[in-house]
């Protein structure tokens, strides 16, 4: 029997601390599905474009849906004075996370890509325990760290020792390394947007830290890979076809929806919260990469996403909360808290 842990309680009204609902925990389960398969859509771009090069459309697709996104919602793109710096720190995030993130989809492949990436929830509720304190760790938090952490060493270990360069799919140590230091910088970015989102727009912050980060990645494209701009033009052929679906897809549904999505979440709910349901995400990434891309799957492979799956759950699942004593309000004030 695990002890209840000792939560900060969430009371509604309060910015960032509201308890899910169900309309909030199906836009939750949307951002799950749908992200689970940017690893498989990134190894389908990747095959034929260079990555640095494939981050960098993503998110030159995302800023357009921003663009939209805040032009349906009567938000102002113009920055105001105090903007521009977190918006910047938030394009270098961005760009640093992304790029580690197609490095290592490419150099590995997209069944390793969906669990390590998954990873960045426990840096969230690090941070969230020792830093922000908005969630507190217990026993229970605790023991689901240690089967996440358990899960990613087992597939390093395994990928260590696998040698099998005959599987066109195979991972790489070197690309798992990447995705596992890219968690842990979205950990830090997701709670980052957090901070930041509760004195700037979240449309507006999103937008132009994807115009920043286009920017850095462009610059780090020319820098380091090369491409025939023809290539890009050749839609006859059915690899370039699926290239450019994958990074339509990586563009609108993950980079624009679902960062649009979770960062509308993150005003209303604790960050450790948002992701009480990925569990499920390493699950689906998995099950797409082993369809649509033949990934290989093996028993470590299983083992280690149940792991990661079920320490997620565990750090995730509300527990028992201590009754809170608020002060009494009008009529009025309690209508505009649920406002």
């Amino acid at each position: 029997m695990s002890t209840a842990p000792q939560l900060e309680p969430d009371t509604p009204g309060l910015s960032g601390r509201q308890p899910l609902t169900l309309s909030s925990l199906l836009l939750v389960m949307v951002t799950v599905v749908v992200w689970a398969g940017t690893p498989t859509a990134v190894r389908f771009s990747t095959d034929l474009l260079p990555p640095i090069t494939v981050a960098g459309l993503r998110f030159a697709l995302a800023a357009v849906f921003m663009a939209g996104w805040a032009w349906l919602h009567g938000t102002s793109l113009r920055i105001t004075p105090g903007e521009l710096r977190p918006m910047l720190v938030g394009g270098v995030l961005l760009f640093l996370q992304i790029g580690m993130f197609t490095l290592g989809v490419h150099e590995s492949n997209a069944s390793h890509g969906s669990i390590f990436i998954n990873t960045y929830i426990f840096w969230v509720v690090a941070i969230d325990h020792f830093v922000t304190r908005h969630d507190r760790l217990s026993i229970r938090k605790s023991l689901g760290l240690i089967f996440a952490a358990t899960g990613a060493a087992l597939i390093l270990t395994t990928t260590a020792q696998t040698h099998d360069v005959e599987v066109a799919e195979s991972a790489s140590l070197k690309g798992d390394l990447l995705l596992v230091l890219s968690a842990f910088i979205l950990g830090g970015k997701i709670s980052y947007t957090k901070t930041v989102v509760s004195r700037i727009a979240p449309d507006r912050f999103i937008f132009w830290h994807d115009v920043f980060g286009v920017v850095l990645f462009a610059i780090a494209a020319c820098a380091f890979e090369q491409i025939e701009p023809s290539m890009l033009l050749e839609i006859g052929d059915p690899q370039m076809q699926a290239a450019w679906w994958g990074i339509a897809y990586q563009g609108f549904a993950v980079a624009g929806l679902c960062y649009a999505l979770q960062t509308r979440l993150l005003e209303k709910h604790a960050a450790s919260k948002v992701a009480v349901f990925s569990f499920a995400t390493p699950l689906f990434g998995v099950l797409f990469a082993v369809l649509l891309r033949g990934d290989p799957i093996s028993s470590s492979l299983f083992i280690s996403g149940m792991s990661i799956a079920a320490g997620i759950l565990l750090v995730n699942y509300p527990g028992r909360r201590k009754p809170v004593v608020l002060p009494a309000v009008s009529s009025e004030q309690q209508t505009e808290s649920q406002a």
